[in-house]
Parts: C-alpha cells; sequence; structure tokens
C-alpha cells in the first residue's frame, strides 16, 4: 500500500507539473492571432462600427436580412483564412481541372462503350455476310445440278454458259485460265450466278429450286410457287 501510494502521488506531480509547464509556455504567434481573431469574430459588430452605423441610419436593424425586400444575407461573410502557399486561384484551378479530367475520363469511357459497340455491330454484319455468301454458293450449286439433270432430259448437250453445270476438274481448269485473260469487270458473283441460272431454271424447264419441283407450265408455277428468290420460301 505505501508503495502503491507514493506511485500515484507521483503521477499527480507530473501531471501539475504538466498543466504548470502548459500554462507558463509562451504562445506561438499563430496561436496568439487565432485567439485575437476568435475573440473578434465572436463578438457581434457594435455602434462603434461605422459600417453598422451607416446601416442603421438607412433602417436596419439588427438580425434583419440585408436587401431592399429582406432576402440577402444575415449574418456577415465569413472569413476564410488561408493557411497554405499556394497563389490566389489556385484551388479554383485544382477543382477545374479535376473536373476537366473527370469529364475527359467520362467522354474516354463513353468512346470506349461506342467502339465496342461498333466492333460488336460489324463482326454481327461480317456472319451474316458470311452466312448469305455460303446459302448463296449452296443455293447455287443445287441450281447447277438441277440444270444438268433438266438440260440432259431435254436433250442438251451442252450448257447455255460453262457455269450453269456443276463443274469438273478439267472446266475448273480451263475455267481459272479463262477467268485470267477476262476483263475483271465483267467477272459475275455468286448472286449473280444464281439471280441468272434461276431465271433459265423457271423460263425454260418452269422449275423452282428452293420449292424441288418443276411445275407443268409458266401459269402453275406463278401460281404456285412463292417467288424467285430464297427469302420469299422462308
Amino acid at each position: 500500500m505505501p508503495r502503491l501510494r507514493r506511485v500515484n502521488q507521483s503521477y499527480q506531480k507530473e501531471e501539475k507539473q504538466k498543466e504548470t509547464n502548459l500554462k507558463n509556455r509562451q504562445k506561438s504567434i499563430k496561436e496568439v492571432e487565432k485567439e485575437r481573431r476568435e475573440t473578434v469574430l465572436g463578438v457581434a459588430l457594435g455602434n462603434d462600427n461605422k459600417g453598422f452605423a451607416l446601416l442603421q441610419k438607412m433602417g436596419y436593424k439588427r438580425g434583419q436580412a440585408l436587401g431592399k425586400k429582406g432576402d440577402g444575407i444575415v449574418e456577415p461573410i465569413p472569413l476564410n483564412l488561408k493557411t497554405d502557399r499556394g497563389g490566389i486561384g489556385h484551388e479554383e484551378m485544382k477543382k477545374r481541372k479535376a473536373a476537366e479530367d473527370l469529364e475527359n475520363y467520362r467522354r474516354k469511357i463513353q468512346m470506349s462503350k461506342c467502339n465496342e459497340e461498333q466492333a460488336a455491330d460489324d463482326f454481327r454484319l461480317r456472319m451474316k455476310s458470311k452466312k448469305e455468301k455460303l446459302k448463296q454458293e449452296a443455293d447455287l450449286r443445287r441450281s447447277q445440278r438441277a440444270c444438268l439433270h433438266l438440260d440432259e432430259q431435254k436433250g442438251v448437250q451442252t450448257p447455255r454458259e460453262s457455269w450453269y453445270w456443276p463443274a469438273t476438274g478439267q472446266q475448273e481448269e480451263d475455267e481459272e485460265v479463262e477467268e485470267e485473260d477476262d476483263d475483271p469487270e465483267e467477272d459475275l458473283n455468286t448472286l449473280d450466278k444464281l439471280q441468272i441460272l434461276t431465271s433459265y431454271l423457271r423460263g425454260e424447264h418452269f422449275y423452282c429450286v428452293w420449292c424441288g419441283t418443276a411445275y407443268q407450265d409458266e401459269n402453275d408455277l406463278c401460281a404456285n410457287c412463292p417467288g424467285n428468290t430464297s427469302e420469299d420460301h422462308d
């Protein structure tokens, strides 16, 4: 117990010494200025203030808002003390730059999103175009086989055009040589060949490759076939 009492007494002495040191310590200039500023700002303006006296002469009453209609400020404009080393307007410039950076970032995100959507649309269009091209090539091969079969039934020995019938190995080599000699502008793509051959089959044989039927005559073809394209048969 005596030892514990001595410890408590020692602790109390230290606390008193600290309080004494704080009271006797000389305050810094900033601390003194802060205390004076808080003291002055904490006191309302009195009649000895020239500005306040002028307001009272013009009919102003304490606690009343400024303005002809009384919709102005009631309290004085607060004092914003500048403590950093930045120049005047530096904070506004930082805020403006931060806002610009944010806007640029949002614009970049929006552009990236638009680019991704455009890339997805382009990919879908390429896949659709590729699928349509493969379907056209398949329809052309079917039309060529049907044309060969129907022409042979009529006793036709040679096709009207070389590509009307399916090409054999030798014919493919001959066509490659002819394509090298021909003008590129006169070449027909798959869709052009399919349309021409479809017209030939419908006109000469009353045959529709998508119906898979050889009709009796033109009237029968027009009455029962939905159309002369693949889309008409979907």
